[in-house]
Protein backbone atom coordinates (compact mmCIF):
# COMPACT_ATOMS: atom_id res chain seq x y z
CA UNK A 1 0.00 0.00 0.00
CA UNK A 2 1.37 3.60 -0.72
CA UNK A 3 0.97 7.15 0.56
CA UNK A 4 -2.04 8.81 -2.00
CA UNK A 5 0.46 11.56 -4.38
CA UNK A 6 -0.65 14.87 -2.46
CA UNK A 7 -2.20 13.93 0.51
CA UNK A 8 -1.25 15.12 3.92
CA UNK A 9 -2.27 12.52 5.89
CA UNK A 10 -1.03 9.56 3.67
CA UNK A 11 2.70 8.46 4.71
CA UNK A 12 4.57 5.16 3.68
CA UNK A 13 2.79 3.77 6.71
CA UNK A 14 -0.80 4.58 5.81
CA UNK A 15 -3.14 6.14 3.30
CA UNK A 16 -5.74 7.79 5.53
CA UNK A 17 -5.96 8.78 9.52
CA UNK A 18 -8.43 7.36 11.14
CA UNK A 19 -11.22 9.64 11.92
CA UNK A 20 -11.09 11.28 7.95
CA UNK A 21 -12.94 7.85 6.57
CA UNK A 22 -16.33 8.35 5.45
CA UNK A 23 -18.69 7.67 2.41
CA UNK A 24 -16.54 9.37 0.01
CA UNK A 25 -13.82 6.41 0.47
CA UNK A 26 -16.07 3.69 0.31
CA UNK A 27 -14.66 0.49 -2.39
CA UNK A 28 -11.24 2.00 -1.62
CA UNK A 29 -8.73 0.20 -0.33
CA UNK A 30 -7.21 1.63 2.43
CA UNK A 31 -4.56 1.33 5.26
CA UNK A 32 -4.74 2.82 9.19
CA UNK A 33 -2.76 2.84 11.86
CA UNK A 34 -3.31 3.57 15.72
CA UNK A 35 -3.94 2.35 18.78
CA UNK A 36 -6.49 -0.38 19.35
CA UNK A 37 -9.82 1.74 21.13
CA UNK A 38 -11.99 -1.51 21.60
CA UNK A 39 -12.33 -5.03 20.43
CA UNK A 40 -15.04 -7.23 20.37
CA UNK A 41 -15.13 -10.99 18.89
CA UNK A 42 -18.02 -12.84 17.54
CA UNK A 43 -17.22 -16.34 17.83
CA UNK A 44 -14.56 -17.63 15.85
CA UNK A 45 -15.20 -16.23 12.44
CA UNK A 46 -15.42 -12.40 13.24
CA UNK A 47 -13.71 -9.46 15.41
CA UNK A 48 -14.09 -6.05 15.40
CA UNK A 49 -11.73 -3.67 16.46
CA UNK A 50 -11.85 -0.17 16.85
CA UNK A 51 -8.75 2.27 16.06
CA UNK A 52 -8.06 5.31 16.99
CA UNK A 53 -5.50 8.08 16.22
CA UNK A 54 -5.90 11.86 16.96
CA UNK A 55 -8.48 12.29 14.42
CA UNK A 56 -11.22 9.70 15.64
CA UNK A 57 -11.92 6.32 16.02
CA UNK A 58 -12.82 3.79 13.00
CA UNK A 59 -14.37 0.28 13.12
CA UNK A 60 -12.67 -2.36 11.15
CA UNK A 61 -13.77 -5.68 10.96
CA UNK A 62 -11.35 -8.45 10.60
CA UNK A 63 -12.31 -12.64 9.61
CA UNK A 64 -11.73 -14.49 12.56
CA UNK A 65 -9.86 -13.67 15.67
CA UNK A 66 -7.19 -11.28 16.09
CA UNK A 67 -4.93 -11.30 18.95
CA UNK A 68 -4.84 -7.37 19.87
CA UNK A 69 -5.66 -5.51 23.11
CA UNK A 70 -6.16 -2.20 24.40
CA UNK A 71 -3.76 0.53 23.34
CA UNK A 72 -1.96 -2.15 20.95
CA UNK A 73 -0.35 0.11 18.04
CA UNK A 74 -1.30 -1.95 15.26
CA UNK A 75 -1.90 -1.18 11.29
CA UNK A 76 -4.72 -2.39 9.38
CA UNK A 77 -5.41 -2.94 5.81
CA UNK A 78 -9.08 -3.25 4.28
CA UNK A 79 -11.94 -1.69 1.74
CA UNK A 80 -14.04 1.05 2.75
CA UNK A 81 -17.74 -0.11 2.83
CA UNK A 82 -20.92 1.15 4.05
CA UNK A 83 -22.11 -0.39 7.75
CA UNK A 84 -24.90 -3.10 7.42
CA UNK A 85 -28.41 -1.70 7.45
CA UNK A 86 -29.07 -1.39 11.62
CA UNK A 87 -25.39 -0.94 12.70
CA UNK A 88 -24.98 2.88 11.68
CA UNK A 89 -23.20 4.98 14.87
CA UNK A 90 -24.47 8.56 14.87
CA UNK A 91 -21.98 9.40 17.45
CA UNK A 92 -19.10 8.95 15.07
CA UNK A 93 -18.20 10.77 12.21
CA UNK A 94 -17.03 7.45 11.07
CA UNK A 95 -20.08 5.96 12.12
CA UNK A 96 -21.80 5.25 8.45
CA UNK A 97 -18.72 2.95 7.43
CA UNK A 98 -16.40 0.30 7.94
CA UNK A 99 -13.29 -0.99 6.68
CA UNK A 100 -13.67 -4.68 5.76
CA UNK A 101 -11.99 -7.85 5.20
CA UNK A 102 -8.51 -6.22 6.98
CA UNK A 103 -5.51 -7.81 7.82
CA UNK A 104 -4.20 -6.48 11.15
CA UNK A 105 -0.34 -5.69 11.49
CA UNK A 106 1.07 -5.44 15.25
CA UNK A 107 3.53 -2.47 15.31
CA UNK A 108 3.67 -2.72 19.13
CA UNK A 109 2.44 -4.36 22.13
CA UNK A 110 0.96 -2.55 24.89
CA UNK A 111 0.19 -3.36 29.09
CA UNK A 112 -2.97 -2.70 30.31
CA UNK A 113 -3.15 1.37 30.32
CA UNK A 114 -4.11 2.23 33.82
CA UNK A 115 -7.16 4.04 32.36
CA UNK A 116 -9.19 3.95 29.66
CA UNK A 117 -8.48 6.25 27.57
CA UNK A 118 -11.96 7.94 26.89
CA UNK A 119 -13.29 11.34 27.91
CA UNK A 120 -16.10 9.46 29.33
CA UNK A 121 -14.15 8.43 32.21
CA UNK A 122 -13.30 10.69 35.29
CA UNK A 123 -9.45 10.03 36.62
CA UNK A 124 -7.66 11.43 39.62
CA UNK A 125 -5.12 13.76 38.23
CA UNK A 126 -2.40 12.34 40.10
CA UNK A 127 -2.88 9.52 37.89
CA UNK A 128 -3.43 11.43 34.94
CA UNK A 129 -0.19 13.26 35.47
CA UNK A 130 1.90 10.28 36.19
CA UNK A 131 1.18 8.82 33.38
CA UNK A 132 0.71 11.60 31.04
CA UNK A 133 1.76 9.73 28.05
CA UNK A 134 -1.62 7.81 28.26
CA UNK A 135 -3.49 11.27 29.09
CA UNK A 136 -2.51 12.99 26.56
CA UNK A 137 -3.94 10.16 23.83
CA UNK A 138 -7.36 10.94 24.82
CA UNK A 139 -9.64 13.28 22.61
CA UNK A 140 -9.91 16.26 24.93
CA UNK A 141 -6.42 16.49 25.55
CA UNK A 142 -5.28 16.01 21.61
CA UNK A 143 -7.80 18.57 20.67
CA UNK A 144 -6.62 21.15 23.85
CA UNK A 145 -2.79 20.80 22.62
CA UNK A 146 -3.41 21.06 18.84
CA UNK A 147 -5.49 24.02 19.71
CA UNK A 148 -2.69 25.10 21.43
CA UNK A 149 -0.64 24.95 18.24
CA UNK A 150 -3.54 26.80 16.35
CA UNK A 151 -3.31 30.12 18.50
CA UNK A 152 0.52 29.92 18.32
CA UNK A 153 0.94 30.13 14.98
CA UNK A 154 -1.56 32.71 14.71
CA UNK A 155 -0.31 35.29 17.16
CA UNK A 156 2.99 34.34 15.19
CA UNK A 157 1.36 35.11 11.72
CA UNK A 158 -0.72 38.14 13.15
CA UNK A 159 3.36 39.35 14.65
CA UNK A 160 4.50 38.54 10.77
CA UNK A 161 2.16 40.96 9.55
CA UNK A 162 2.70 43.67 11.37
CA UNK A 163 6.74 43.71 10.60
CA UNK A 164 7.65 41.81 14.04
CA UNK A 165 10.85 40.10 14.43
CA UNK A 166 11.49 36.81 15.93
CA UNK A 167 14.06 36.86 17.98
CA UNK A 168 15.23 33.93 20.89
CA UNK A 169 16.75 35.40 23.96
CA UNK A 170 18.85 33.56 26.57
CA UNK A 171 17.43 30.96 29.32
CA UNK A 172 20.39 31.22 31.22
CA UNK A 173 20.62 35.08 32.75
CA UNK A 174 22.03 36.91 35.18
CA UNK A 175 20.12 37.69 38.40
CA UNK A 176 17.87 40.81 38.33
CA UNK A 177 16.46 40.54 41.85
CA UNK A 178 13.07 42.18 41.11
CA UNK A 179 9.65 40.55 41.06
CA UNK A 180 9.06 37.05 41.38
CA UNK A 181 11.83 34.38 43.05
CA UNK A 182 13.60 32.94 40.75
CA UNK A 183 15.03 29.85 39.44
CA UNK A 184 18.33 29.57 39.58
CA UNK A 185 21.57 27.58 37.66
CA UNK A 186 24.97 26.65 39.51
CA UNK A 187 27.55 27.22 37.26
CA UNK A 188 30.16 23.96 36.97
CA UNK A 189 32.74 26.61 35.54
CA UNK A 190 32.30 29.57 37.58
CA UNK A 191 32.13 28.17 41.09
CA UNK A 192 29.94 29.76 44.06
CA UNK A 193 28.54 32.06 40.87
CA UNK A 194 24.84 31.40 39.30
CA UNK A 195 22.82 32.09 36.03
CA UNK A 196 19.08 32.27 36.27
CA UNK A 197 15.85 31.55 34.28
CA UNK A 198 14.46 34.29 33.21
CA UNK A 199 11.10 35.55 34.77
CA UNK A 200 10.65 37.04 31.29
CA UNK A 201 12.91 38.37 28.56
CA UNK A 202 11.95 42.01 30.09
CA UNK A 203 16.10 43.55 29.81
CA UNK A 204 16.88 41.42 27.02
CA UNK A 205 14.11 42.63 24.29
CA UNK A 206 14.91 46.54 25.94
CA UNK A 207 18.50 45.56 25.06
CA UNK A 208 17.07 44.66 20.97
CA UNK A 209 15.09 47.93 20.97
CA UNK A 210 18.28 49.78 21.95
CA UNK A 211 20.10 47.51 19.14
CA UNK A 212 17.37 48.69 16.95
CA UNK A 213 15.17 45.93 16.45
CA UNK A 214 12.37 48.08 16.18
CA UNK A 215 9.33 45.10 16.50
CA UNK A 216 10.38 42.46 18.68
CA UNK A 217 8.70 39.72 19.17
CA UNK A 218 9.11 35.42 20.74
CA UNK A 219 7.14 32.79 21.57
CA UNK A 220 9.23 33.27 25.08
CA UNK A 221 9.51 30.24 27.36
CA UNK A 222 9.51 32.20 31.21
CA UNK A 223 9.91 30.54 34.79
CA UNK A 224 8.99 31.83 38.48
CA UNK A 225 9.56 30.25 41.70
CA UNK A 226 6.05 30.78 42.71
CA UNK A 227 3.15 29.10 44.05
CA UNK A 228 1.02 27.05 41.91
CA UNK A 229 -2.64 27.41 41.47
CA UNK A 230 -4.97 26.94 38.70
CA UNK A 231 -3.41 30.08 36.21
CA UNK A 232 0.10 29.54 37.51
CA UNK A 233 2.82 26.63 36.66
CA UNK A 234 6.44 27.19 37.28
CA UNK A 235 7.30 27.34 32.93
CA UNK A 236 4.29 29.33 31.10
CA UNK A 237 4.86 30.89 27.64
CA UNK A 238 4.39 33.89 26.51
CA UNK A 239 3.78 35.90 23.31
CA UNK A 240 6.56 38.81 24.28
CA UNK A 241 6.76 41.89 22.34
CA UNK A 242 8.59 45.10 22.38
CA UNK A 243 8.65 48.34 19.56
CA UNK A 244 10.45 51.69 19.84
CA UNK A 245 9.18 54.94 18.36
CA UNK A 246 5.70 53.95 19.41
CA UNK A 247 2.86 54.98 22.41
CA UNK A 248 0.79 52.97 24.53
CA UNK A 249 -2.01 53.24 22.22
CA UNK A 250 0.59 51.68 19.18
CA UNK A 251 1.24 48.71 21.23
CA UNK A 252 -2.40 48.16 22.67
CA UNK A 253 -3.27 48.05 18.66
CA UNK A 254 -0.57 45.60 17.95
CA UNK A 255 -1.31 43.22 20.67
CA UNK A 256 -4.84 43.54 19.77
CA UNK A 257 -4.64 42.54 16.40
CA UNK A 258 -2.97 39.06 17.57
CA UNK A 259 -4.98 38.00 20.19
CA UNK A 260 -8.61 38.96 18.40
CA UNK A 261 -7.13 36.98 15.25
CA UNK A 262 -5.73 34.04 17.64
CA UNK A 263 -9.33 34.03 19.08
CA UNK A 264 -11.04 34.26 15.32
CA UNK A 265 -8.47 31.06 14.51
CA UNK A 266 -9.98 29.01 17.75
CA UNK A 267 -13.37 29.83 17.98
CA UNK A 268 -14.78 31.08 14.61
CA UNK A 269 -15.89 34.55 15.34
CA UNK A 270 -13.65 37.82 16.08
CA UNK A 271 -14.30 39.34 18.43
CA UNK A 272 -15.47 43.17 18.70
CA UNK A 273 -12.74 45.76 18.69
CA UNK A 274 -11.57 45.82 23.04
CA UNK A 275 -12.68 48.16 24.69
CA UNK A 276 -10.40 50.82 27.38
CA UNK A 277 -11.22 51.09 31.29
CA UNK A 278 -8.88 53.10 33.66
CA UNK A 279 -7.16 51.48 36.44
CA UNK A 280 -9.29 54.02 38.74
CA UNK A 281 -12.34 53.30 37.03
CA UNK A 282 -12.07 49.44 37.38
CA UNK A 283 -11.71 49.89 41.13
CA UNK A 284 -14.66 52.55 41.39
CA UNK A 285 -16.90 49.99 39.64
CA UNK A 286 -15.70 46.36 39.82
CA UNK A 287 -13.24 46.50 42.83
CA UNK A 288 -10.38 44.73 40.77
CA UNK A 289 -8.18 45.83 38.48
CA UNK A 290 -9.39 42.47 36.44
CA UNK A 291 -13.08 42.62 36.44
CA UNK A 292 -15.15 40.35 34.74
CA UNK A 293 -17.88 42.03 32.38
CA UNK A 294 -19.96 38.97 31.51
CA UNK A 295 -22.19 40.24 34.38
CA UNK A 296 -23.00 43.72 35.96
CA UNK A 297 -23.29 44.32 39.99
CA UNK A 298 -21.28 47.06 39.48
CA UNK A 299 -20.48 49.27 43.17
CA UNK A 300 -22.09 52.13 43.49
CA UNK A 301 -20.41 54.75 45.55
CA UNK A 302 -22.83 56.15 48.99
CA UNK A 303 -20.38 58.32 50.63
CA UNK A 304 -22.55 61.67 50.15
CA UNK A 305 -25.64 59.79 51.25
CA UNK A 306 -23.69 58.97 54.43
CA UNK A 307 -21.83 62.53 54.46
CA UNK A 308 -22.58 63.22 58.80
CA UNK A 309 -24.29 59.85 59.64
CA UNK A 310 -24.99 59.32 63.23
CA UNK A 311 -24.89 55.45 62.77
CA UNK A 312 -21.77 54.33 63.38
CA UNK A 313 -21.06 51.69 61.06
CA UNK A 314 -20.99 54.05 58.07
CA UNK A 315 -18.99 56.82 59.54
CA UNK A 316 -16.07 55.92 57.31
CA UNK A 317 -13.96 57.84 54.91
CA UNK A 318 -15.89 55.85 52.26
CA UNK A 319 -19.03 53.56 51.59
CA UNK A 320 -19.77 51.66 49.21
CA UNK A 321 -22.72 48.77 47.93
CA UNK A 322 -23.74 46.54 45.57
CA UNK A 323 -27.39 45.39 44.50
CA UNK A 324 -27.83 41.97 44.28
CA UNK A 325 -30.96 41.49 41.66
CA UNK A 326 -33.61 39.04 43.71
CA UNK A 327 -31.40 38.82 46.78
CA UNK A 328 -33.82 39.65 49.25
CA UNK A 329 -34.63 36.00 49.64
CA UNK A 330 -31.43 35.41 51.24
CA UNK A 331 -32.12 33.68 54.45
CA UNK A 332 -29.92 35.07 57.52
CA UNK A 333 -27.40 31.88 57.28
CA UNK A 334 -26.28 32.78 54.43
CA UNK A 335 -26.28 36.80 54.42
CA UNK A 336 -23.69 35.91 58.10
CA UNK A 337 -21.74 33.68 55.74
CA UNK A 338 -21.25 37.14 53.64
CA UNK A 339 -20.79 38.64 56.86
CA UNK A 340 -18.00 36.40 57.29
CA UNK A 341 -16.36 37.02 54.10
CA UNK A 342 -16.08 40.55 54.25
CA UNK A 343 -14.20 40.72 57.95
CA UNK A 344 -11.88 37.88 56.59
CA UNK A 345 -11.04 40.25 53.47
CA UNK A 346 -10.34 42.66 55.41
CA UNK A 347 -13.55 45.02 56.46
CA UNK A 348 -14.95 45.44 59.78
CA UNK A 349 -18.31 44.41 58.63
CA UNK A 350 -21.09 44.33 56.52
CA UNK A 351 -24.41 45.47 56.07
CA UNK A 352 -27.14 44.54 54.12
CA UNK A 353 -31.06 45.76 53.17
CA UNK A 354 -33.47 43.78 51.77
CA UNK A 355 -35.74 46.31 49.94
CA UNK A 356 -39.44 45.37 50.78
CA UNK A 357 -42.87 46.84 49.58
CA UNK A 358 -44.08 50.21 50.87
CA UNK A 359 -46.71 50.33 53.33
CA UNK A 360 -49.00 50.66 50.31
CA UNK A 361 -49.80 51.22 46.98
CA UNK A 362 -48.15 53.98 45.33
CA UNK A 363 -45.45 53.76 48.29
CA UNK A 364 -41.62 54.02 47.91
CA UNK A 365 -40.13 50.73 48.77
CA UNK A 366 -39.00 49.80 52.34
CA UNK A 367 -36.09 48.22 53.83
CA UNK A 368 -35.40 45.14 56.32
CA UNK A 369 -32.04 45.60 57.70
CA UNK A 370 -30.87 45.57 61.59
CA UNK A 371 -29.42 48.46 60.62
CA UNK A 372 -32.93 50.23 59.16
CA UNK A 373 -33.99 51.95 62.74
CA UNK A 374 -31.10 53.97 63.06
CA UNK A 375 -31.31 55.48 59.04
CA UNK A 376 -32.56 59.44 58.88
CA UNK A 377 -35.57 59.49 56.34
CA UNK A 378 -33.10 61.55 53.51
CA UNK A 379 -30.55 58.51 54.01
CA UNK A 380 -33.03 55.81 53.28
CA UNK A 381 -33.95 57.52 50.07
CA UNK A 382 -30.74 58.45 49.12
CA UNK A 383 -29.18 54.88 49.36
CA UNK A 384 -32.77 53.50 47.44
CA UNK A 385 -31.89 56.26 45.07
CA UNK A 386 -28.12 55.83 44.04
CA UNK A 387 -28.62 52.10 43.95
CA UNK A 388 -31.48 51.99 42.01
CA UNK A 389 -32.50 48.80 44.32
CA UNK A 390 -35.89 47.66 43.58
CA UNK A 391 -38.39 45.77 45.73
CA UNK A 392 -36.93 41.52 46.42
CA UNK A 393 -33.28 43.19 45.76
CA UNK A 394 -30.65 43.05 48.58
CA UNK A 395 -28.43 46.18 49.05
CA UNK A 396 -25.12 45.21 50.69
CA UNK A 397 -23.17 48.02 52.05
CA UNK A 398 -19.41 48.12 52.96
CA UNK A 399 -17.72 50.94 55.09
CA UNK A 400 -13.94 51.59 55.16
CA UNK A 401 -10.91 52.82 54.10
CA UNK A 402 -11.91 53.73 50.00
CA UNK A 403 -9.84 50.98 48.61
CA UNK A 404 -10.40 48.52 51.17
CA UNK A 405 -14.06 49.15 50.71
CA UNK A 406 -13.64 48.85 46.66
CA UNK A 407 -11.85 45.54 47.07
CA UNK A 408 -14.09 43.93 49.23
CA UNK A 409 -16.74 44.35 47.60
CA UNK A 410 -15.32 43.63 44.48
CA UNK A 411 -14.69 39.88 45.77
CA UNK A 412 -18.02 39.18 47.18
CA UNK A 413 -19.19 40.14 43.62
CA UNK A 414 -17.46 37.62 41.95
CA UNK A 415 -18.20 35.43 44.79
CA UNK A 416 -21.97 36.00 44.24
CA UNK A 417 -22.31 36.76 40.21
CA UNK A 418 -19.26 34.47 39.38
CA UNK A 419 -18.91 32.05 36.56
CA UNK A 420 -15.98 29.78 35.22
CA UNK A 421 -13.53 31.33 33.12
CA UNK A 422 -13.84 29.84 30.61
CA UNK A 423 -17.76 30.22 29.54
CA UNK A 424 -18.87 32.34 27.30
CA UNK A 425 -19.43 35.31 26.06
CA UNK A 426 -16.17 35.94 25.98
CA UNK A 427 -15.36 39.68 27.43
CA UNK A 428 -11.65 41.33 26.54
CA UNK A 429 -11.16 44.74 28.07
CA UNK A 430 -8.06 46.90 28.60
CA UNK A 431 -6.89 48.46 31.79
CA UNK A 432 -4.74 51.17 31.36
CA UNK A 433 -3.34 53.91 33.62
CA UNK A 434 -2.31 51.69 36.78
CA UNK A 435 -0.38 53.19 39.35
CA UNK A 436 3.29 54.17 39.39
CA UNK A 437 3.77 52.70 43.03
CA UNK A 438 1.63 50.66 45.23
CA UNK A 439 2.19 50.53 49.20
CA UNK A 440 5.47 51.29 50.63
CA UNK A 441 8.64 48.65 51.35
CA UNK A 442 9.83 48.57 55.10
CA UNK A 443 12.32 51.38 54.37
CA UNK A 444 9.53 53.68 53.67
CA UNK A 445 9.84 53.93 50.08
CA UNK A 446 7.21 53.16 47.53
CA UNK A 447 7.29 50.31 46.05
CA UNK A 448 6.97 50.08 42.06
CA UNK A 449 3.43 48.63 40.81
CA UNK A 450 4.95 47.06 37.82
CA UNK A 451 8.71 47.13 37.26
CA UNK A 452 11.16 50.01 37.92
CA UNK A 453 11.20 50.90 34.06
CA UNK A 454 8.42 51.92 33.62
CA UNK A 455 7.41 55.35 32.03
CA UNK A 456 5.22 57.61 34.64
CA UNK A 457 2.10 59.38 33.00
CA UNK A 458 3.38 62.52 31.50
CA UNK A 459 0.76 64.20 33.45
CA UNK A 460 2.25 63.23 36.43
CA UNK A 461 5.47 63.60 36.12
CA UNK A 462 5.54 67.13 38.33
CA UNK A 463 3.89 65.17 41.27
CA UNK A 464 6.75 62.32 41.13
CA UNK A 465 8.71 63.38 44.25
CA UNK A 466 6.51 65.40 46.13
CA UNK A 467 3.56 63.16 45.74
CA UNK A 468 4.08 59.77 44.93
CA UNK A 469 1.50 57.84 45.70
CA UNK A 470 -0.79 59.90 43.14
CA UNK A 471 1.48 59.09 39.97
CA UNK A 472 0.05 57.54 37.68
CA UNK A 473 1.99 54.86 34.92
CA UNK A 474 2.09 54.13 31.68
CA UNK A 475 1.14 50.52 32.21
CA UNK A 476 -1.46 48.45 30.93
CA UNK A 477 -3.53 45.01 31.34
CA UNK A 478 -4.93 43.21 29.07
CA UNK A 479 -8.07 40.86 30.69
CA UNK A 480 -10.37 38.00 29.62
CA UNK A 481 -13.39 37.14 31.82
CA UNK A 482 -11.62 38.12 35.24
CA UNK A 483 -8.56 36.65 33.84
CA UNK A 484 -5.58 38.79 33.88
CA UNK A 485 -4.21 38.20 30.25
CA UNK A 486 -0.62 40.31 30.37
CA UNK A 487 0.75 43.21 31.22
CA UNK A 488 2.65 45.56 29.99
CA UNK A 489 4.22 49.40 29.72
CA UNK A 490 5.90 52.27 28.31
CA UNK A 491 9.57 52.10 29.31
CA UNK A 492 11.75 54.49 30.90
CA UNK A 493 14.37 55.48 27.71
CA UNK A 494 15.53 58.57 29.26
CA UNK A 495 18.29 58.86 32.15
CA UNK A 496 17.10 61.85 34.20
CA UNK A 497 13.66 60.30 34.58
CA UNK A 498 14.84 56.44 35.52
CA UNK A 499 17.24 58.22 38.01
CA UNK A 500 13.89 60.24 39.39
CA UNK A 501 12.16 56.92 39.59
CA UNK A 502 15.20 55.32 40.91
CA UNK A 503 15.80 57.53 44.18
CA UNK A 504 11.99 57.82 44.79
CA UNK A 505 12.48 53.86 45.48
CA UNK A 506 15.06 54.19 47.33
CA UNK A 507 17.48 52.73 44.85
CA UNK A 508 21.28 53.80 45.08
CA UNK A 509 23.39 55.05 42.19
CA UNK A 510 25.07 52.08 43.08
CA UNK A 511 22.70 49.38 43.81
CA UNK A 512 21.29 50.59 40.07
CA UNK A 513 24.65 49.78 38.67
CA UNK A 514 24.80 46.55 40.52
CA UNK A 515 21.03 45.20 40.04
CA UNK A 516 21.22 46.64 35.77
CA UNK A 517 24.19 48.08 34.98
CA UNK A 518 24.53 45.91 31.95
CA UNK A 519 20.99 47.91 30.72
CA UNK A 520 21.51 51.08 32.12
CA UNK A 521 25.04 50.54 30.06
CA UNK A 522 23.30 49.97 27.33
CA UNK A 523 20.77 53.21 27.71
CA UNK A 524 24.03 55.69 27.45
CA UNK A 525 24.61 54.90 23.97
CA UNK A 526 21.25 55.94 22.68
CA UNK A 527 18.11 54.23 23.71
CA UNK A 528 14.88 54.76 21.56
CA UNK A 529 11.07 55.44 23.26
CA UNK A 530 10.13 51.97 23.52
CA UNK A 531 7.15 49.98 24.76
CA UNK A 532 5.85 46.63 24.91
CA UNK A 533 3.63 44.09 26.32
CA UNK A 534 3.28 40.31 26.99
CA UNK A 535 1.16 37.99 26.22
CA UNK A 536 0.23 34.63 28.32
CA UNK A 537 -0.47 32.04 26.28
CA UNK A 538 -1.88 29.21 28.84
CA UNK A 539 -4.41 31.31 29.67
CA UNK A 540 -5.28 32.43 26.59
CA UNK A 541 -5.77 28.58 25.23
CA UNK A 542 -7.07 27.39 28.30
CA UNK A 543 -10.40 29.74 27.89
CA UNK A 544 -10.50 28.86 24.40
CA UNK A 545 -10.21 25.09 25.51
CA UNK A 546 -13.27 25.68 27.77
CA UNK A 547 -11.06 24.38 31.02
CA UNK A 548 -10.57 26.23 34.44
CA UNK A 549 -6.68 24.89 34.93
CA UNK A 550 -3.78 25.59 32.46
CA UNK A 551 -2.60 22.50 33.55
CA UNK A 552 -5.00 20.72 30.84
CA UNK A 553 -3.36 23.15 27.85
CA UNK A 554 0.30 22.01 28.51
CA UNK A 555 1.90 18.93 27.70
CA UNK A 556 3.70 18.06 31.20
CA UNK A 557 2.54 20.71 33.74
CA UNK A 558 3.57 20.31 37.70
CA UNK A 559 0.93 19.43 40.38
CA UNK A 560 0.18 22.36 42.74
CA UNK A 561 2.85 20.84 45.05
CA UNK A 562 5.08 21.81 42.24
CA UNK A 563 5.86 18.04 41.85
CA UNK A 564 6.09 15.90 38.19
CA UNK A 565 4.38 12.71 39.57
CA UNK A 566 5.73 11.01 35.87
CA UNK A 567 9.05 11.72 36.02
CA UNK A 568 9.26 12.36 40.11
CA UNK A 569 10.75 15.43 39.66
CA UNK A 570 12.08 17.43 41.85
CA UNK A 571 14.39 14.71 42.83
CA UNK A 572 18.10 14.84 44.95
CA UNK A 573 21.01 15.12 42.84
CA UNK A 574 24.10 12.83 43.63
CA UNK A 575 26.72 14.55 45.66
CA UNK A 576 29.31 13.67 43.13
CA UNK A 577 27.21 15.92 40.69
CA UNK A 578 26.79 18.69 43.16
CA UNK A 579 30.80 18.70 43.96
CA UNK A 580 31.03 19.48 40.01
CA UNK A 581 28.95 22.79 40.39
CA UNK A 582 30.64 23.33 44.07
CA UNK A 583 27.88 22.36 45.95
CA UNK A 584 27.53 20.21 48.82
CA UNK A 585 24.26 18.50 50.04
CA UNK A 586 22.31 20.14 52.75
CA UNK A 587 22.03 18.67 56.17
CA UNK A 588 19.10 16.48 56.72
CA UNK A 589 16.71 18.44 58.78
CA UNK A 590 15.09 17.49 62.46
Amino acid sequence: MTAIPGSLDATSMRTHLCGRIGQAEAGNAVRVCGWVAKRREHGEHLAFVDVRDHTGIVQCVIPGTVDVRSEYVIAVEGVVRPRPEGTVNPDLPTGEVEIGDCTVEILGIAEPPPFVVDDRVEVDESIRLKNRFVDLRRPRMQENLRLRAKVNASLRASMDRQGFVEVETPLLWAPTPEGAREFVVPSRLHHGSFYVLPQSPQLAKQLLMVAGFDRYFQIARCMRDEDLRADRQFEFSQLDVEASFVSQEDVLAFVSEAVLSAAEVATGERPDPIPHITWAEAIDRYGTDKPDLRFGMELVDLSAVFDGTEVKAFAAPCVKAMVIEGGADLGRSKLDKLTDRAKALGAKGLAWFRVTEGGGEGSTPGLDSPLDRFLSESERAGLLSATTAAVGDLVLVVADEYRLACTVLGQLRVDIGGRPVSEGPFRYLWVVDFPMFDGVDGDANPIAAHHPFTMPHPDDLDRLESDPASVRSQAYDLVLNGWELGSGSVRIHRGDIQSRVFAVLGISEEEAESRFGFLLGAFRFGAPPHAGFAVGIDRLVAVFAGEESIREVIAFPKTQSGSDPMTGAPKPLAAGLLAEVGLRPAPAKD
